[in-house]
C-alpha cells in the first residue's frame, strides 16, 4: 500500500476514476488513479500538504472537475473499487507513472508540449498526461 485509506476514501477514488475516465475503459481509469495517488504522495508544487485521498479529491483550487459530474455522485462498483485498490497498492501505467496532471484536449487535438509548466509524458485515448522534471517531486520520481 502506497497511501493509507479508509473504505470511504477507496469509494471516493473509485468514483473519481470513473467520473474522469469511464469512456477510456479500465486502463484510462487506472491512469487517472495514478495521477490522483501521485498528488497524495508528491508533497510538491501545487500538492504540498495534500496527504489524504479526501484532501486530494476536494483540493480547491487545483482539484478535479470530475467531482461535479453525475458519474461521481453515485456509489462505486466492485470493479471500480478493485481498480482503485490496484492503484493504492502501487501499480503504475505509462504515461501516468509520474504524472501530476492530465487533461482532454478535445477530439483529434494533439497534446500541448507543457501544461502547468510540466512536460507532456504521453497520451492515452483522449487524455494527455504531464509530469514534473526528475528531482522536482522526489516522492514520485
Amino acid at each position: 500500500m502506497i497511501v493509507k485509506y479508509t473504505d470511504k476514501e477507496l469509494d471516493l477514488l473509485a468514483r473519481l476514476m470513473r467520473a474522469e475516465a469511464l469512456g477510456e475503459g479500465n486502463l484510462g481509469m487506472l491512469m487517472v488513479g495514478n495521477v490522483a495517488v501521485n498528488r497524495v504522495i508528491g508533497n510538491c508544487l501545487d500538492f504540498k500538504n495534500i496527504r489524504t485521498i479526501t484532501n486530494m479529491i476536494y483540493q480547491s483550487p487545483g482539484g478535479f472537475s470530475g467531482i461535479k459530474s453525475s458519474l461521481f455522485q453515485s456509489t462505486s462498483t466492485t470493479n471500480e473499487k478493485n481498480l482503485a485498490k490496484r492503484i493504492i497498492k502501487g501499480e503504475y501505467f505509462h504515461p501516468a507513472t509520474n504524472a501530476l496532471w492530465f487533461y482532454a484536449p478535445g477530439t483529434n487535438q494533439s497534446c500541448k508540449a507543457t501544461w502547468y509548466n510540466q512536460k507532456n509524458s504521453g497520451k492515452y485515448k483522449n487524455h494527455c498526461f504531464y509530469e514534473p522534471d526528475a528531482g522536482v517531486c522526489k516522492e514520485i520520481h
